[in-house]
């Protein structure tokens, strides 16, 4: 708070300071904090700790050794299988059924032996009769290509030799010429113009004329400078004094520094400084549609609450 002037709280512009949530708790730093606090309360379930895996019977959850199969006896898997097919034997009424000539091994590949049925004529290996060759036609035979390239080489083409004509160069420009001059001739005056016929945008420059132009003044002759202008003496530099100034260094005066108040300061009977009551604080205030909103739709009624437009 300073010692003079408004304290902190003038400056706010409320009557009072605000309450704090915690009012007397003591600081704590969160580096001394505990992780879990409600762990260190109270008592707490506390387990036999961890068993070890041993010979002796308290590395188990069980007070003693229970076996898998209690009171089983050994049972050879082997033997009860002979057992169960010499049993399921003695139900065939004759002797094992033997087919007459064993399986048939094929002895090669496209061989047909070991199958059931004969070969098929389709998949024979036997060749098609073929008709008798006939020879193609022969070929068109043409004379030969006549060297030369074709530029500044006659008879070098299929059929006959070109005829040569002459053409005049442009002659399409001046065809268009001369029925342009031939028109030109035909007509008697200017185009037809009606009084609204377009015209330029801007108007025609008032300021041209067509005379020609005066002939250029001579320029005056120069004078020459018989005696350059040379100062009574150099320009002087600035260097934290006068030197270079124009008015010479101000009067020092010795006047010691007093600070003058226009005004006399009003104190009060104990000398301090008087201020006057400060006037009406203005501080945030709620608008009056956003209390009819909050009165009106709360968290009581915000699911059921119908909004109404005005």
């Amino acid at each position: 708070m300073p010692g003079e002037g408004k304290t902190d709280m003038e400056r706010i512009g409320l009557f009072s300071e605000m309450e704090y949530i915690t009012i007397g708790d003591k600081y704590i730093s969160h580096f001394l904090r505990p992780f879990n606090e409600a762990a260190s309360k109270n008592k707490q379930m506390l387990s036999g700790g961890t068993k070890v895996l041993s010979a002796v019977q308290a590395g188990y959850f069980e007070p003693q050794f229970v076996r898998v199969f209690e009171g089983e006896a050994y049972s050879n898997p082997v033997q009860l299988r002979r057992r169960y097919r010499l049993a399921e034997s003695k139900k065939n009424m004759g002797k094992a059924f033997l087919p007459s000539n064993g399986v048939k091994l094929p002895c090669g590949i496209g061989t047909y032996y070991g199958t059931i049925g004969g070969p098929y004529p389709y998949f024979s290996a036997q060749l098609r009769g073929k008709a008798a060759y006939a020879p193609p036609g022969k070929n068109l035979y043409t004379s030969p290509g006549k060297k030369g390239t074709g530029y500044g080489y006659p008879n070098l083409t299929i059929g006959k030799q070109y005829p040569h004509s002459s053409e005049v160069y442009e002659i399409e420009k001046m065809n268009t010429k001369k029925t342009r001059e031939d028109h030109q001739h035909l007509v008697k005056g200017g185009p037809f113009r009606l009084n609204l016929y377009p015209r330029a945008y801007f108007d025609m420059n008032p300021y041209h004329d067509d005379k020609p132009l005066a002939p250029a003044k001579k320029p005056a002759p120069e004078k020459p400078i018989t005696h350059p202008f040379k100062p009574s003496s150099p320009s002087k530099k600035s260097a934290g004094m006068k030197a270079g100034t124009f008015d010479p260094y101000p009067s020092h005066s010795a006047d010691p520094y007093v600070v003058k108040y226009s005004k006399p300061v009003t104190t009060n009977k104990e000398g301090r400084i008087f201020h006057p009551p400060t006037g009406s604080k203005s501080r945030p205030s709620t608008s009056i549609m956003a209390l009819n909103v909050t009165r009106s739709l709360n968290a009581m009624n915000y699911k059921t609450a119908h909004m109404m437009t005005y």
